[in-house]
C-alpha cells in the first residue's frame, strides 16, 4: 500500500446546515479505475459479524450517504452505512476492548480483478468511525460461490491490501493498492467497532478465459468483460465509465452526457477491449438522452498503444432515446476503440460483438495465470 493523502482523528460534531460543508476528501489517482465493488456489477456484501446499528448492505449503495439529524429508531440514530455496536471488555476490571477485538465484513466484487486503490468512506460518521480499518483480499477457485462459513475457514489465504490504519471521522480515506493478483473477495475489517458509511474498490476488471471461450461471441469493450474507459474529452454530468455497464441505461444520469460546446471540435471517448478482439456488431444507445443526445457517432479501432486509429463506422446520425445496431461489412479487428461525437451531448451504452482473436485469447490466458487465476 502506498502513502497517498489521509485524514486521521475525529470530525467536529455536526452543527447543522449542510452536513458535507466540513466533509474531508482528497483527488486519489486510482478513481481513474471502474469500481469492482459496484453492485451494478453484481457486488454484495455477503456477511458481516455484527450490524447492529446499520445494515451491511449501505457499504456498497451507489448514491452519496444521506444524513437526517432528525431520523432515530428503536436503536438510535438512523445512519446510513454499516456501523456496529460499542465493543466492551471482558470484566469491570478489564472494561476496554483489546488490541485484537474488531468487527468485519465479507464482500464478494461485482467483477474480480486487479485493485488499485480502496476508499473508506465514513461521511457522517463523526465520533463513532473505527479508530483504523484494515483491508484484506482472497482468490477463490472454482466455479461456485463460496459460502460465508467457506472463506472464513482456516484453509483460505487472505493478503493485506490495506494494513491497519488509522482514519477519520466525515472523510473519504483512501487507500493506493500495489498487489499484482487477480481477487475475487475483500474482508474489511474495523478496529474495534464503529461505522463506515460507503466502500469503494477501484481496480482491473480481469475475466475468466475459460468463460469468455464458452461465450465465443461476447462485448468485447463491456466493463464486465474486462473492457475499460482509457480516456475521455468530458466528464462534466457523467462518467464516460457508464457506457460500458452492465444492463440498459435506467436514467439519464446512468450513460455519458458532456458540457455543452461552443467551438467547432467534437467529444469522444476511448476503451480499452478485454484483448485483441474481432468486432462483427455495434450498438450505440442514447436512451434517456433526449434534447441532449449526440448528433453523430463514428468509431474508429487500432492494435496497440502506438497502432494507427482506422476507422469501421463512418460519421452515422443518431436519434434520441434510441438503440441503433449495425452490423458490420467486414470485421473490425484491435485492441483499443475510440468513439467521436458530433458535435457534443452524449450517449447511454456502447456494445462491441465479437470475439477474442488466437493473439488477444492467449494474452489474456497468459495474464490471468500471471495474476493468480
Amino acid at each position: 500500500m502506498a502513502a497517498i493523502p489521509s485524514f486521521t482523528g475525529n470530525a467536529n460534531p455536526y452543527g447543522g446546515g449542510d452536513p458535507y460543508a466540513d466533509y474531508r476528501t482528497a483527488e486519489f489517482p486510482f478513481t481513474q479505475y471502474a469500481n469492482l465493488a459496484a453492485r451494478e456489477l453484481g457486488a454484495g456484501v455477503i456477511a458481516a459479524n455484527d450490524e447492529f446499528f446499520a445494515q451491511r448492505e449501505n457499504l456498497l449503495v451507489s448514491e452519496a450517504p444521506h444524513f437526517d439529524p432528525e431520523d432515530f429508531g428503536h436503536k438510535g440514530k438512523v445512519m446510513d452505512g454499516w456501523e456496529t455496536r460499542r465493543r466492551r471488555g471482558v470484566s469491570a476490571d478489564q472494561p476496554w476492548p483489546t488490541a485484537e477485538d474488531h468487527d468485519w465484513a465479507l464482500v464478494r466484487l461485482g467483477a474480480p480483478g486487479v485493485i488499485r486503490g480502496i476508499v473508506v468512506d465514513t461521511a457522517h460518521f463523526r465520533g463513532n468511525m473505527p479508530q483504523a480499518v484494515s483491508v484484506e483480499g482472497t482468490h477463490w477457485e472454482g466455479a461456485l460461490a463460496p459460502t460465508p462459513e467457506e472463506l472464513l475457514g482456516g484453509d483460505v489465504k487472505w493478503t493485506t491490501l490495506v494494513p491497519r490504519t488509522p482514519v477519520g471521522g466525515h472523510a473519504a480515506n483512501g487507500f493506493e493498492v500495489n498487489v499484482e493478483q487477480r481477487f475475487t473477495h475483500l474482508r474489511v475489517n474495523q478496529h474495534p467497532d464503529g461505522g463506515i458509511a460507503r466502500l469503494r474498490v477501484h481496480g482491473e476488471v480481469l475475466p475468466d478465459p475459460q468463460w469468455l471461450a464458452a461465450l465465443g461471441s461476447f462485448d468485447v469493450v463491456a466493463l464486465e468483460n474486462g473492457g475499460a474507459v482509457q480516456d475521455a474529452s468530458n466528464r462534466f454530468y457523467s462518467p464516460p465509465t457508464n457506457t460500458i455497464n452492465p444492463g440498459r441505461s435506467r436514467k439519464m444520469d446512468d450513460g455519458w452526457e458532456t458540457a455543452r460546446r461552443r467551438d467547432n471540435g467534437n467529444d469522444w471517448i476511448r476503451y480499452r477491449l478485454v484483448a485483441e478482439s474481432e468486432i462483427r456488431a455495434v450498438e450505440i444507445d442514447t436512451a434517456y438522452l433526449k434534447g441532449n443526445s449526440a448528433g453523430w457517432a463514428a468509431l474508429s479501432v487500432k492494435t496497440g498503444e502506438e497502432g494507427e486509429w482506422q476507422e469501421f463506422l463512418p460519421r452515422t446520425r443518431l436519434q434520441p432515446d434510441t438503440n441503433h445496431r449495425f452490423v458490420l461489412d467486414t470485421p473490425a479487428v484491435g485492441t483499443h476503440v475510440r468513439i467521436d461525437i458530433f458535435p457534443d451531448g452524449g450517449f447511454s451504452r456502447l456494445r462491441l460483438y465479437g470475439s477474442l482473436t488466437e493473439t488477444g485469447a492467449a494474452a489474456l490466458a497468459a495474464r490471468h495465470q500471471e495474476l493468480g487465476g
